[in-house]
């Protein structure tokens, strides 16, 4: 059993002043009360963040997609994604797993303390399968549990290099050829889930062009319905006209049409939408999850979020390419893509709350853990483990806020800096600004991208 002691705690939208939570020795929470002490004494603690939308291995990548050919060829996301192929057939089960490992470290010392890793790299670099089917989800894993991150491995099932397309060489390392063999990823996925006590998993469909549509309805329809489903949607716009050229319809048209969503569906990045989608969605009960600094770097577009809101819709947030890892700069961009096209700058609100940081922070919790297969709503809870993102109060701007001023100064106004540290699954990983494993991480990373020469 040990105390931990907050100055303030946000519990439900509001901040608890003097909180005492007491876990067990597996890092549950016993107790949370008042009181003037603790084993170990903090300032100010929110929920750990959700980090709905991964892939590892991009992490890697961070940084280098940024010089652009002086020819008139245009630099956009199909260019990026040959040099992300390029990456995805040079990594190892081990340099996978020395990235990952940095990379959650680093999710954890902004305050991340859960993530859902949508991983599509499975076989050895020759395309074949690896004996364990799930050995690079394993390495995932691994890396989840050498940083003590919460993870929710989500196996991706890709069959397609587009609509009605062929795969191509470079995505040789992601094909599972029928829902036959993706389930049996899958099951191989659940088995490797059990090597660690904060693992769980999900089923992921790579995208409407990278499965057969058909093939998508039926796994909806007879995989385990107790899972998550993730999936990427209409991110791009050649995505979205290539469909109606297959298909005759959108993407999120096709799917509100032809499979029965409901809360534990989550559409990745669902950026380009007509109303009726986004209206549809929202009435399915489906959640999306924006990675607003990857939409931002890859040249997405900005998801409807005001009018997505207003019909009840909810929403979670995701790291994605990793090009930033800081759930206030997502949130803050969120935020300000709306208001620089709508003109107004009440994103974050609805009829029962006006306090845009409250509003933003429930959403991307509620939401986000239910990407994870958590549809606990209590922010702290009796019987739940302890994960807790904790702020200093030193800094003047914090010190001198009064409660309903304090989460959003922090939302708006802060960084990093002031991240005094993570609590996940009940231990501290990392305090003053530092993982507690950060020198050897960085040096098995370091190791790594050396080894890969791809940021020469």
């Amino acid at each position: 059993m040990k105390t931990f002691h907050f100055k303030k705690l946000f519990q439900n939208g509001e901040w608890l002043h003097n909180q005492q939570v007491t876990v067990d020795t597996e890092g549950k929470i016993e107790s949370i009360l008042t009181a003037e002490y603790g084993d170990e004494m903090f300032d100010l603690a929110v929920p750990g963040f959700q980090n709905a939308h991964s892939h590892a291995f991009q992490y890697a990548m961070a940084g280098l997609a940024e010089l652009h050919s002086t020819a008139s060829t245009p630099d956009d996301f199909w260019s990026w994604r040959e040099a992300m192929y390029s990456l995805a057939l040079r990594i190892s089960p081990d340099h996978l797993e020395s990235i990952a490992t940095m990379l959650y470290a680093e999710m954890l010392r902004h305050g991340y303390t859960h993530v859902a890793e949508f991983h599509y790299v499975h076989h050895q670099k020759n395309g074949k399968p690896f004996e364990n089917l799930s050995e690079m989800g394993e390495r995932l894993i691994a890396a989840a549990k050498r940083s003590g991150i919460g993870i929710t491995l989500v196996p991706i099932f890709y069959q397609k290099g587009g609509f009605g397309k062929d795969p191509v060489d470079g995505q040789k390392r992601f094909i599972s050829s029928s829902a036959e063999h993706y389930h049996q990823l899958l099951d191989a996925s659940a088995k490797s889930c059990k090597l660690f006590q904060h693992a769980n998993y999900g089923i992921g469909i790579h995208s409407m062009r990278g499965v057969e549509p058909t093939v998508i309805a039926d796994v909806s329809e007879t995989f385990d319905q107790n899972l998550p489903f993730h999936i990427h949607i209409s991110e791009q716009l050649k995505e979205v006209t290539d469909s109606i050229d297959y298909l005759g319809c959108r993407p999120v048209e096709w799917m509100l049409d032809q499979v029965k969503m409901t809360d534990r569906f989550h559409l990745v990045h669902a950026t380009h939408l007509v109303e009726g989608e986004v209206k549809g969605i929202a009435n399915s009960g489906a959640n999306v999850v924006l990675c607003p600094t990857t939409e931002g770097n890859l040249g997405d577009g900005i998801f409807p979020l005001r009018s997505f809101q207003e019909l009840g819709g909810k929403w979670s947030i995701g790291t994605d390419s990793h090009v930033s890892l800081n759930p206030l700069e997502e949130l803050r961009l969120l935020d300000y893509g709306q208001r620089l096209t709508s003109h107004k700058r009440n994103t974050y609100y609805d009829n029962t709350e006006g306090n845009s940081a409250h509003y933003a922070f429930k959403q991307q919790l509620l939401a986000g853990r239910k990407a994870m297969n958590n549809f606990v709503s209590d922010y702290f809870k009796v019987g739940q483990y302890l994960d807790a993102c904790v702020y200093s109060s030193e800094h003047p701007l914090i010190a001198s806020s009064a409660d309903q001023n304090l989460l959003n100064t922090i939302l708006y106004s802060t960084d990093s800096k002031l991240n005094q540290a993570t609590i996940s699954k009940g231990k501290v990983v990392v305090k003053d600004g530092c993982h507690l494993d950060e020198t050897a991480i960085s040096s098995d990373f370091l190791n790594t991208l050396n080894d890969l020469k791809n940021r020469l």
